[in-house]
This record gives C-alpha cells, sequence and structure tokens, in this order.
C-alpha cells in the first residue's frame, strides 16, 4: 500500500454504503482492514490518491458494483 494505515486512520473516515457480493447492505464506518477486505489494495490505493488531492471535507468514490466509499477528513 502506497500509505500506511496508521497514516489514513489518522487523516480519514471512511464510510461504506451499498450492498455486499451476498446481498447484506452496509451502511457504516470501516478501518483500512475491512476496506480492504471489501474492495482491494488496488481502488483503495487510488480512491486515496483521489481524496488526497482533493483536500475537501468528504470525497466520495463510487464502484460500479454498487458500493459508494466516502472519505471523511478529520
Amino acid at each position: 500500500m502506497k500509505y500506511s494505515s496508521t497514516q489514513i486512520n489518522r487523516d480519514w473516515r471512511i464510510k461504506v454504503d451499498g450492498y455486499t457480493e451476498d446481498g447484506r447492505k452496509l451502511h457504516t464506518l470501516l478501518g483500512v482492514r475491512g476496506t480492504v477486505a471489501l474492495i482491494g489494495e488496488e481502488f483503495l490505493n487510488k480512491f486515496l490518491d483521489r481524496a488526497y488531492a482533493s483536500m475537501l471535507d468528504a470525497c466520495t468514490c463510487k464502484l460500479r458494483r454498487g458500493i459508494v466509499i466516502t472519505f471523511y477528513a478529520k
């Protein structure tokens, strides 16, 4: 990963909305480990690059499979 989990958890709150592959509804805050398990390391790196570049209070990233990940700045 490009960023350490300590740095990510220090800078962002990661909220996930949508449905999992087995049909469960998600609407919760996740840590780095849970997000990697859900979307994978490549997508997390891509979304974090976008969030750090935007420097907004909230950065929303959407996947085609219906999962929406929002990064809230601390």
